[in-house]
């Protein structure tokens, strides 16, 4: 058999073996999704189940939410979902959608859009369309522009986006100039699909991503953050984080993660940066345990991106980046902010870049009690991450080092367990509450009494527990020396 031959076979192979999972899929929805399809003939309209959910049924991994496109518009679409969907939503209206829920499935149908772009800002502006093969053709990538009609069951797919899904290629209807012209959110959803569904990238597709990367300005940052987490939450991505760095696209909206290729020069070697924060990437996401971890994979990501700022050559040529976490941290939290992600996550991610460096050093063992109290303390619940992310962090090529810093790092966690059997690090307070300190003092609430319960809680994190008389006779103490008291 000829190499073409073996290729055309294999891909055959793949197909059926698409076909027959998008079967069983189907015949797990089927009962929800060709009642509602004859609801739409009986009405007069078509019904087809299309998009992502044609897509995930060949793959064999269709989940719950069901998308339908339609020729009846948003008012029709409602008189025929209402008294069947046990819940109808109109959210989506304003693009033509409406949503429905019905025997534990989720249920969004469109109306056939022959969608333009706002030149200035490209946001969709909805126009309806008229024909399903039409539909298709304004949709994104070919994979995401085949449909099954309902109740009969038949296949469109008029861009072969069967045989790209066999092939495992992300490919676009049109030419890509014309999509992503469009609207250009769609190159990043390119390096998206590539990282959830480990798809290649066509070469002409990149092409046009390289070209028209600066198109991406046009898209508003909250559009730009949805598929970016998207594509950190993908089963690889590295993938797409290589692809936005190549095509430029990450020097966008994301230039700190281009800026870690750093130059090598003959005089100063030393790891290429940017390597090394894929590397730690991937090993994040295989300390995961529940799912896709976006805190701690943003921190892996942004970890070292203080590096290029702080970059120093000593007069022995060694390299070194001082202070390289804090200056990370602040930029962490100016991109974060930039890309409208809420304060909570940005302030997580902040933090668990600002400490990465922390651990460092504890096994020449100069950390006292003291010190890991505070490592403990600072770190408050983003502990379990920081642990994660510290030992994502070794990647150094040397075993021996490797295996010295594995160790020194079990044995930190050993101590923290140790400490934390005898004393509630978890919940390190000063050994007087507020109340205390007020009555032993005579002051009423105010500045007074939280400089005083600050001064306790550090003296709680140096000594560990104290005890009450202990705790009384050094706030009496400190109030003579701060002239509180007399």
């Amino acid at each position: 058999m000829s190499e073409a031959s073996a290729s055309h076979a294999a891909d055959r192979r793949e197909l059926t073996g698409a076909q027959r999972n998008a079967v069983a899929e189907l015949l797990r929805v089927s009962p929800v999704a060709d009642e509602l399809g004859r609801r739409f003939a009986r009405a007069g309209h078509e019904l087809h189940l299309v998009g992502g959910s044609v897509r995930d049924a060949l793959l064999g991994r269709l989940g719950n939410d069901l998308d339908f496109c339609t020729d009846a518009h948003p008012d029709q679409t409602l008189k025929i979902v209402r008294g069947w969907a046990e819940s109808v939503w109109e959210t989506g209206r304003e693009f033509g959608t409406i949503g429905c829920q019905r025997d534990g499935l989720s249920l969004e149908i469109t109306t056939f859009r022959a969608e333009s772009y706002d030149q200035v800002s490209r946001n969709p502006v909805v126009e309806y369309g008229t024909n399903l093969v039409d539909d298709l053709q304004r949709r994104d990538f070919t994979v995401n522009a085949m449909a099954v009609s309902l109740p009969d069951h038949r296949f469109t797919d008029p861009y072969g986006g069967l045989a790209d899904l066999a092939a495992k290629i992300i490919r676009t209807p049109g030419t890509p100039q014309e999509s992503f012209g469009d609207d250009p959110l769609r190159m990043l959803r390119a390096a998206r699909f590539a990282a959830q569904l480990r798809f290649a990238v066509h070469p002409d597709v990149r092409a046009a991503m390289t070209r028209m990367a600066a198109d991406l300005d046009r898209i508003t940052p909250e559009r730009i953050r949805d598929e970016f987490t998207k594509l950190l939450c993908g089963a690889d991505p590295v993938t797409g984080l290589r692809l936005l760095v190549d095509t430029g696209l990450a020097e966008r909206f994301l230039p700190e993660l281009t800026g870690l290729k750093l130059e090598i020069d003959e005089h100063a070697q030393h790891k290429d940066v940017y390597e090394h924060t894929l590397t730690v990437v991937s090993n994040a996401m295989s300390m995961e345990t529940d799912g896709c971890d976006f805190v701690l994979r943003m921190a892996a990501l942004m970890h070292d991106i203080g590096k290029p700022a702080t970059k120093a050559v000593g007069p022995d040529g060694r390299v070194s980046f001082h202070h390289h976490e804090v200056v990370g941290a602040r930029l962490t939290k100016a991109r974060m902010k930039a890309l409208r992600y809420p304060k909570d996550v940005t302030s997580q991610v902040v933090k668990l870049v600002g400490l990465h460096l922390r651990f460092y050093g504890y096994g020449r063992g100069e950390w006292t009690d003291s010190a890991v109290r505070r490592y403990v303390t600072d770190a408050g619940d983003l502990l379990a991450r920081l642990h994660k992310l510290t030992r994502s962090d070794c990647t150094t090529r040397n075993r021996r080092k490797a295996a010295q810093l594995a160790a020194d790092y079990d044995a930190l966690e050993e101590r923290i367990a140790r400490i934390a059997a005898d004393e509630d690090l978890a919940r390190v307070r000063p050994d007087l509450d507020g109340n205390a300190i007020m009555e032993l003092l005579g002051v009423p609430p105010g500045p007074v009494v939280g400089r005083a319960w600050q001064y306790l809680k550090e003296l709680r994190l140096d000594r560990g527990p104290l005890d009450r008389d202990e705790a009384e006779a050094e706030l009496l103490r400190w109030a003579r020396e701060q002239e509180i008291i007399a």
